[in-house]
């Protein structure tokens, strides 16, 4: 049943919910990955008519991976997709005009088998790390500074560290041939129903350096000619984005068009995807988001340097969009 929240959350757009959209209802192209969490929210927005009932139609575009989901928006061959802050922020300081909507909350963790000795950074050291991403992951880099900080470890040294694809090291990990794997929160949740456990989440990370709560470092991306073209659409996809979220946290039910998407196969992962999921909703003003994402962003400009950041020492001034015409 929906919570009194969830109902006056959607009160406002089920009475057009079940109106067709008009032939000259503009489209707005969102890119979704192979098992990403866009789809089940985009499969939400479908089923309940939230995308004709805020003025748009939504259009999923399926796409093999980060790098084409890049190429894509960056093409023009689709107006969003769930991008990283600080990739927004270098194109935005580039000379783009970029727009970023938060999306989630939920990040990464170190995990390790339930049984595995290691219960805090010290203790990866000698260890077999498995980092998913690259050297400039900023879940890697922020690790890497609070090992050192709090452990006095440097993790590139004191520990055997491997980098590949979330899949391989999950596999790995629970192979044995890895002892600790610092992974994407899906891969995390799907691990912790096999008896992995936490040992630090990368929330937890970004308080110590300085965030005041669960930040965003991922959102919805646009850029200033889609804005330009289609404002109305763009903020309708967002209000959309938000009732669909609020759904899912309300109304178990609209989870029954989401299961089949989640490739679970039991329902302890299924709850814990949910569960992680429901915990990633932001919640906060943008004003405090865009306070914890400068704040943030200073300290991976410091570990990664302009490698990760580009030329630029801020966010730029109108990153984040509030979901409205002329936010």
């Amino acid at each position: 049943m929906l919570s009194r929240r969830g109902l006056l959350a959607t009160a406002a757009l089920l009475p057009l919910a079940g109106r067709p959209a008009r032939a000259n209802t503009p489209k707005v192209s969102v890119g979704s990955l192979p098992f990403g969490t866009v789809s089940w929210e985009a499969a939400v927005i479908k089923a309940r008519g939230l995308d004709a009932a805020n003025g748009f139609t939504l259009d999923v575009v399926k796409l093999a991976g980060n790098d084409a989901a890049r190429i894509a928006f960056q093409g023009g061959q689709v107006d969003t997709i769930v991008g990283d802050l600080l990739w927004a922020a270098r194109l935005g300081n580039e000379g783009r005009a970029m727009r970023f909507f938060p999306y989630s909350t939920t990040e990464g963790s170190l995990m390790v088998p339930g049984a595995s000795p290691i219960a805090s950074l010290k203790d990866l050291k000698g260890k077999r790390l498995g980092v998913a991403g690259g050297p400039l992951d900023k879940n890697w880099l922020l690790l890497k500074a609070q090992a050192r900080d709090t452990a006095g470890l440097d993790l590139e040294n004191d520990a055997t560290v491997a980098f590949g694809a979330p899949p391989l090291l999950a596999l790995k990990l629970e192979q044995g041939e890895l002892d600790a794997g610092l992974l994407y929160w899906t891969y995390c949740a799907r691990l912790e129903p096999k008896g992995f456990r936490r040992v630090i989440g990368s929330d937890d990370i970004m308080r110590a350096f300085g965030a005041t709560g669960s930040m965003a470092l991922i959102g919805y991306l646009f850029d200033g000619e889609t804005l330009d073209a289609k404002p109305e659409a763009v903020a309708g996809f967002t209000r959309a984005s938000k009732a669909a979220k609020e759904m899912l946290a309300t109304d178990d039910s609209a989870w029954d068009v989401v299961r089949p998407l989640m490739a679970a196969d039991d329902a302890a992962t299924f709850e814990t995807l949910k569960r992680d999921f429901l915990a990633g909703i932001p919640r906060r003003p943008l004003a405090v988001e865009r306070s914890d994402g400068e704040r943030l962003y200073g300290v991976l400009a410091k570990l990664g340097g302009e490698r990760l950041v580009g030329a630029g020492t801020t966010l730029p001034p109108k990153l984040y969009y509030d979901g409205t015409t002329n936010g």
